[in-house]
């Protein structure tokens, strides 16, 4: 599958789960107003917020599949990156807005409609469990966090129809918040991972340590090559690496045997599939003029 077609999908599966979620959030709210359940009123706002960094990564998808222009001269593949960032921070704050209102319920339980409630459970289920399925295979870091929106949803329609049914044999109220607190810890401790991941990136940190070793040893396997310096690794969105690097040659070289070693440093880095590489070949007795700028 080519890199724009693979892009195209996701931003197709990003729009769907927008108007998936966005129409179930108002059923939400009405079903959550009829059967009294602080469970379903919850999940109705943290869907409200998840609908709206939904609708807002499907629109950085689309931006960053723009090709590279004069203001952003490696194109705007980043675009897709501010969006995980953005759905991390709204989904945490959801999270922890759940646990601010399924808390207190803990202490003074209210009983819901334990029918309305199974209904809604059932078809929560589908809906999220559908638009789950059509994202959750994503590769872009924006799909992947979308993902743990969705795995919530699902997670949480779960926890809704375990507890109608339980209602609907004993009087324990109780389980409306209880279950809500489980499954929204669960799903906080695992957005977070991932908005820490996005955040590293964001921050251009090195999205593979390993992948760095690699290349610093492929690279110093060149006889030619003496010394490696400014090697610096990052990526554009998750998925798309750049590597620029600074190699000092040990020996007085001819032009041909220049090219050679281009020639070289590309074999030795085409499985790495970088977007972007930027390689300065430099001479023994020559002064590098980033070592001032490297502070």
């Amino acid at each position: 599958m080519s890199d724009h077609h693979k892009h195209d999908s996701s931003s197709n599966n990003i729009g769907i789960v927008f108007f998936l979620n966005f129409s179930f959030t108002i059923i939400e709210f009405i079903g959550g107003i009829l059967t009294n359940s602080t469970a379903i009123m919850a999940d109705a706002v943290h869907d409200l917020g998840d609908t709206l960094s939904i609708g807002l990564a499907w629109i950085l998808s689309r931006l960053s599949q723009k090709n590279p222009d004069d203001d952003f001269t490696y194109g705007y593949h980043r675009f897709s990156l501010l969006g995980a960032l953005l759905n991390g921070a709204v989904l945490i704050a959801g999270s922890i807005w759940v646990l601010s209102e399924s808390l207190p319920n803990l202490i003074d339980p209210q009983m819901p409609d334990a029918t309305g409630m199974l209904w809604l459970a059932v078809l929560g289920v589908t809906v999220n469990g559908y638009a789950a399925w059509k994202i959750i295979k994503g590769k872009t870091l924006n799909e992947q966090v979308l993902s743990w929106h969705l795995i919530e949803d699902v997670l949480g329609w779960v926890s809704v129809l375990i507890v109608s049914v339980l209602l609907m044999f004993f009087d324990w109220p109780v389980l409306d918040p209880l279950l809500s607190i489980v499954f929204t810890l669960f799903i906080l401790i695992n957005v977070f991972k991932n908005t820490r991941q996005t955040i590293k990136i964001f921050l251009q940190s090195s999205p593979d340590n390993v992948v760095l070793d690699e290349v610093r040893n492929k690279l110093m396997s060149i006889r030619q090559i003496g010394q490696i310096h400014h090697l610096h690794l990052w990526s554009l969105d998750g998925e798309r690496h750049v590597l620029t690097a600074h190699l000092k040659i040990n020996e007085i070289i001819t032009v041909e045997e220049q090219k050679k070693i281009k020639n070289q440093i590309g074999e030795l880095l085409v499985d790495f599939a970088f977007v972007y590489t930027t390689i300065e070949l430099e001479f023994a007795d020559e002064i590098c003029r980033d070592d001032n700028a490297s502070g």
